[in-house]
């Protein structure tokens, strides 16, 4: 059996919206404390959490049985209130002192080697901005519509009622610890759930099969912002999708952004301390982006479950740089590369939920090679001679007159891709 999680976000109706601060405050005050404890006390981290929650609980805590702890907290906080403090400080530490052990094995690594190692080592956190996490303690009378919350008023601690908004938690889902993010005096709950499923063979074992089916998919900037195939693993094309709306996400992005440039232009190069830089517009183009990663990714998970395929395959795509132009345009295409991004990341846990694997491939020649036999393509529009690779062009034609949708095409290749790479083990 494997894991799936996700998360649940829940509307409050923004009342006290100041104690949520001053709780959020005082949290990050007692986080802040506990990692100084911890490093002081750096073998505490090779204990798992449940102990090391129980020692470093033992050096801070004023008890009848333990009435001179050594680094006594300075603070007067509810037990569960504390103990989300401590995870979240230990979460921080494991992770720096991870990422400091890496850093000084490559440096001498390279050393060893006569190079010089150039990098600056990691730092503990300079400010502490972490969300309160409430536990049960700090919560309760949990329903789909309300919920009753310990929060810390500035001199002491109220339970407070309050209606929550949002869709409700899925049946035969497990939810977890909530979160409490404020935002513009708009209060959210991020609950994490988790369910129980059957875990998914690897893809190395999946090809095994000779029923095996795989969805293919090859994302583009233009108005087909994605191409999906269903393939088999001889090659054979059980179904193909286009989804659209590529060109309407460009022409909404680009208003929003040439509204940014031109109050940016207001002020020069640099925007003063005391003006904001166009905070509305830029939460517009985050949500519109948002909504759209969710929905793309939908579509491609359901396409996938509706043929039976296993595996969803994308490229591996990095270090994409849009072309110099006007700020509008190049932020535009900066973004569309970051949404292949996290279209991606939520395809991902989409279909492992659904009990289906995402892997990713080299994208290189995907689109230049024909996917019937192999040799190279032109890329042409609707009437052209294909002459030349015309980089976006929507038909490509190879040298042995296969031709065709040229998104499809580097579909094929991308599934072929991913059959190969397991093949040749």
């Amino acid at each position: 059996m494997a894991k799936a999680t996700k998360t649940i976000i829940k509307r409050l109706d923004s009342r006290k919206p100041e104690w949520f601060q001053e709780t959020q405050q005082l949290f990050n005050q007692v986080a802040a404390f506990y990692f100084e404890v911890i490093q002081a006390h750096e073998r505490v981290l090779e204990q798992k959490n449940k102990e090391s929650l129980r020692v470093l609980e033992i050096i801070t805590v004023t008890t009848k049985d333990n009435p001179d702890p050594i680094m006594p907290l300075p603070y007067e906080v509810p037990a569960m209130f504390r103990r989300a403090a401590i995870n979240a400080a230990l979460g921080s530490a494991r992770s720096f002192y991870t990422t400091l052990r890496k850093y000084h094995t490559k440096k001498a690594q390279r050393e060893a080697k006569g190079k010089k190692y150039n990098r600056r080592p990691p730092v503990p956190p300079r400010e502490w901005n972490r969300h309160t996490t409430f536990y049960q303690g700090m919560m309760k009378g949990l329903g789909e519509d309300r919920i009753l919350l310990k929060l810390y008023t500035g001199s002491s601690w109220a339970w407070v009622k309050f209606e929550m908004q949002g869709r409700g938690i899925p049946e035969g889902w497990n939810t977890g610890c909530p979160q409490a993010i404020v935002h513009k005096n708009i209060i959210h709950l991020h609950f994490p759930v988790e369910t129980k499923i059957d875990k998914p063979q690897k893809v190395a074992k999946q090809v095994e099969n000779p029923e095996l089916r795989i969805c293919a998919v090859d994302l583009n900037l233009g108005d087909r912002q994605a191409v999906g195939a269903i393939l088999k693993s001889d090659g054979t094309e059980i179904a193909r999708r286009f989804w659209k709306g590529g060109d309407f996400l460009q022409r909404r992005r680009n208003r929003l952004l040439g509204k940014v440039a031109v109050h940016r232009s207001e002020y020069g190069e640099i925007l003063p301390e005391d003006v904001l830089d166009n905070v509305r517009l830029w939460d517009k183009v985050r949500n519109i982006e948002d909504y759209e990663a969710h929905r793309l990714s939908r579509r491609i998970v359901e396409f996938a479950q509706e043929y039976g395929a296993t595996v969803i395959v994308f490229e591996h795509l990095v270090n994409l740089k849009p072309e110099k132009g006007r700020y509008s345009k190049r932020s535009n295409t900066k973004r569309a590369y970051w949404l292949k991004g996290r279209l991606f990341k939520y395809t991902r846990y989409k279909a492992w939920e659904k009990g289906i694997i995402t892997s990713r491939v080299n994208p290189r020649n995907t689109s230049k090679l024909c996917s019937e036999c192999g040799v190279e393509v032109y890329r042409h529009n609707e009437g052209e001679i294909p002459k030349e690779y015309r980089m976006g062009a929507p038909l490509f034609t190879c040298t042995n007159g296969h031709r065709g949708n040229a998104d499809l095409n580097a579909s094929r290749n991308i599934g072929a891709k991913l059959f190969a790479r397991y093949k040749a083990c």
